[in-house]
């Protein structure tokens, strides 16, 4: 089985990527939404959250505006919040990858959002970012979130710069055109990887590119078009 790593700042369009692969049949792991049931009302994280950050947890239930003002305003507490989710979120996407071998699947996806941040990318076999001009991407966290632009240029600044993870890419989905491009895009890439004629990746490109910033070699282009507190 290939496990493909998929990955995009917020507002880049890796939830329409992400659908479209669960469409075309390839089973994908959703880190995003295994957070938010995590953080869910007396969610399993809830009690170390509660711990760690005090008046953020009340009758069971997380108040996400609290907890956001805690981390985006500390470093240290957005590391402390991430050391409680993320060993969850490890073992769910575990439980997930042992399904999708057990039902003989040929490709399994790991949507996950700091797949970079956290080192996820040496754990799968070939890598997809998804990326928007930024214009773009703040337009679309505008229209979906309660959020200012300060407070979405802060989540931003959380993350990888988009160039960066551009670099390191195996494959770059770049949003823009219709959706229709971007799920044809999707279903050749998909193709391709089944059949085994998809470019090899080159892991050793890609930690150049993380140490020193270096391009490297140009990465595939297949498409132009087209969140939780604490992504993993």
């Amino acid at each position: 089985m290939k496990i493909i790593g998929l990955t995009g700042g917020i507002g880049m369009g890796k939830s329409t990527a992400a659908a479209a692969f669960r469409r075309a049949g390839v089973p994908v792991f959703d880190a995003d939404a295994t957070v938010h049931a995590l953080q869910a009302p007396h969610g399993r994280a809830l009690p170390a959250i509660a711990k760690a950050f005090s008046g953020t947890v009340t009758d069971g239930a997380l108040n996400r505006a609290a907890l956001r003002a805690k981390v985006l305003a500390d470093p240290a507490a957005l590391r402390q919040l991430e050391q409680i989710l993320h060993p969850m979120v490890g073992q769910a996407q575990r439980r997930f990858l042992a399904r999708a071998r057990a039902a003989r699947a040929l490709l399994a996806v790991l949507d996950i959002p700091l797949l970079f941040e956290t080192g996820g990318d040496r754990q799968v076999d070939h890598v997809v970012v998804v990326s928007a001009p930024r214009k773009v991407q703040m337009a679309r966290v505008r229209a979906r979130r309660r959020m200012t632009d300060s407070e979405i240029a802060a989540m931003i600044a959380l993350q990888m710069p988009d160039a960066a993870k551009r670099r390191r890419a195996d494959t770059i989905i770049t949003t823009g055109l219709s959706r229709f491009h971007a799920v044809q895009a999707i279903k050749r890439f998909i193709g391709k990887q089944k059949q085994g004629q998809g470019s090899a990746p080159d892991p050793s490109r890609r930690r150049r590119a993380a140490h020193d910033g270096a391009v490297g070699p140009r990465p595939n282009f297949i498409s132009k078009k087209d969140d939780t507190i604490c992504s993993v």
